[in-house]
């Protein structure tokens, strides 16, 4: 284990475990945060445990031309139930992915010290928010980093069926306009896969970060 200090490099990512755990220790600085976002590498841990640092390999992504949406979700988007916004509701957004109930347990990792780390990144202009509201309340949505061409996601929550893949579906499109040319999804799920992401080598993904992550 590589423990970090007030220094807030970070060792290279080829040195992670297989599970990808890097390094742990340092502080969730908006410095130290754009640093390893800059080099894929992101924090994720329990309130209890110190603060571990993780780069996956390999490495589950979405290119924005590659996006899927089913038949289903095109459905839901004509319809017009849904409205979309960014970045209206971000407090809320984040402390509704910590409390929502999920098949896996609760989004125990999103303690005080991470909503507050992350408002100030949103504040700074890094973090960012999107969001689905029916009936004018907010039902579902995510939240992440933009950096440069690149969105790294980091949590969804949904309270509503297709909530929260409406409102990533509606980011990827709205941010494919702007240039964005990869959403970083850390881990590899079914929901993330229905949707056209895809995994890749961790070096390749270094290689597109240094190129689009300015």
């Amino acid at each position: 284990m590589i423990w970090l200090n007030s220094d807030i490099s970070f060792p290279d990512v080829s040195l992670a475990d297989e599970d990808g755990l890097l390094a742990a220790g340092g502080d969730l600085s908006p410095q130290r945060l754009l640093l390893a976002y800059r080099n894929g590498i992101f924090p994720w841990y329990n309130e209890e445990d110190p603060i571990l640092w993780w780069s996956p390999h390999p490495r589950c992504v979405l290119f924005p031309e590659k996006l899927r949406i089913s038949k289903s979700m095109q459905q839901v988007i004509r319809s017009h139930q849904f409205r979309f916004k960014i970045n209206h509701s971000f407090r809320e957004v984040i402390t509704a992915c910590k409390t929502i109930q999920r098949k896996e347990g609760n989004g125990t990792w999103i303690h005080q010290d991470i909503i507050d780390a992350y408002t100030k990144f949103f504040e700074m202009g890094y973090a960012m928010s999107a969001e689905t509201y029916f009936q004018g309340k907010l039902v579902g949505g995510l939240y992440g980093v933009k950096i440069g061409k690149v969105f790294f996601g980091e949590s969804m929550f949904t309270e509503v069926s297709n909530a929260s893949k409406f409102a990533l579906i509606q980011l990827v499109l709205q941010l494919k306009k702007e240039g964005l040319q990869i959403i970083d999804c850390q881990m590899q799920t079914n929901h993330l896969m229905s949707l056209g992401a895809e995994m890749i080598d961790r070096s390749l993904f270094t290689v597109l970060l240094k190129k689009h992550c300015f």
